[in-house]
């Protein structure tokens, strides 16, 4: 006996098949994956040969789009002037979880770019940021048993996600692009928007030191193959503080952990956050280095809260004789190494152990 469908059953059934056929499609295909985040797995498995870590931290800022609103606004970014993404304005931003909020809440890159990123501190003179103590210690202070100051070292920019790097490649980047990008994201002249798209784009945009590779990225997978390419080695690895926890008070260093060893890395990476209507990371190479895992305990219950990322710069010769690092630790270039925490959701790539 066959039983007759009714038109909304057959309605489901029709919904469950499609389903079944865009899901076996997209093991051939990245644009239809289920989610960026099964892309980007994919992708990191590819490009690191490291199918047994799952990169945790870039995942948590894949860009929530489903497969078809990827496929839709990398279409209409395609469009003259990117005139038909502009038209969507709200749909994208509230689908892709960009910064687009009004004018007046936006916060300045100098007040929550500056007071509270490391970058700031290593790219701005002392006198146009307050004095923090904290940021910067020695290297003999991570043992076992330490009490020591921990900075705030919380994340103070807005949440936003990274666009796939299907739509990203086809925005511009570029100060000499600057009429597009505010035509895209809505920003008037003499805004706060515009003055936070042009004071990050010039940060992008200016030299790099003398044997430095730096490369401001809006996508995971531009961040994965920058990084392979500055460490010269597919094993890579990410290394963040877990959380936000200690800030502004008293810690104490629990078991310590020395990265490959404890061994100097004559290379590794560091990414900062910048402020932009996606998520955007200011990323470096960094010379001479040793890179630290460590618990974070309370000092009182001796309980653990955090897990922390230590980085000791043993180069510092060509810093700024009147660097805060200095400043706060009574020396000077070439005369001592700084370490100093990795802050929230900024992070570190190393060759994988």
């Amino acid at each position: 006996m066959h039983t007759k469908l009714s038109p909304m059953a057959s309605l489901f059934l029709f919904i469950f098949l499609a389903s079944l056929t865009v899901r076996s499609a997209g093991d051939q295909n990245p644009l239809f994956t289920q989610s960026q985040k099964s892309y980007l797995i994919r992708y990191w498995n590819k490009q690191t040969g490291n199918g047994h870590t799952k990169p945790v931290f870039l995942l948590s800022k894949a860009s929530p789009l489903s497969a078809d609103e990827s496929a839709s606004f990398s279409k209409l970014a395609t469009t003259h002037n990117h005139s038909a993404l502009s038209s969507r304005f709200s749909a994208f931003c509230a689908s892709a979880n960009l910064l687009c909020f009004p004018d007046s809440s936006l916060p300045t890159h100098t007040d929550a770019g500056c007071v509270f990123s490391y970058m700031c501190s290593f790219t701005y003179n002392n006198d146009k940021r307050s004095h923090t103590t904290g940021i910067f210690f020695r290297e003999s202070m991570l043992k076992k048993g330490t009490v020591m100051p921990m900075p705030d070292i919380k994340d103070k920019l807005p949440e936003r996600a990274f666009l796939p790097r299907s739509i990203s490649s086809k925005l511009p980047f570029s100060t000499s692009k600057i009429s597009e990008l505010k035509r895209v994201f809505h920003a008037g002249d003499n805004s706060t928007m515009e003055t936070m798209i042009v004071e990050t784009l010039s940060d992008c945009e200016k030299a790099p030191s003398p044997g430095e590779n730096k490369r401001c990225v809006g996508s995971a997978e531009d961040m994965i193959d920058f990084a392979i390419s500055v460490l010269g080695s597919r094993n890579v690895a990410i290394r963040t503080t877990k959380n936000a926890n200690g800030s502004k008070q008293s810690i104490m260093i629990g078991s310590v952990k020395g990265v490959n060893g404890g061994k100097v890395m004559q290379q590794s990476l560091s990414c900062h956050q910048s402020l932009f209507p996606y998520l955007v990371y200011y990323c470096h190479s960094v010379p001479k280095v040793r890179v630290y895992e460590a618990d974070i305990l309370d000092p009182n219950s001796k309980a653990k809260i955090n897990h922390g990322v230590a980085i000791c710069h043993l180069k510092t010769s060509s810093w700024d004789p009147n660097h805060e690092a200095f400043l706060e630790l009574g020396s000077g270039p070439g005369r001592i190494e700084v370490c100093h925490w990795i802050f929230e959701n900024d992070l570190t790539w190393t060759v994988a152990d």
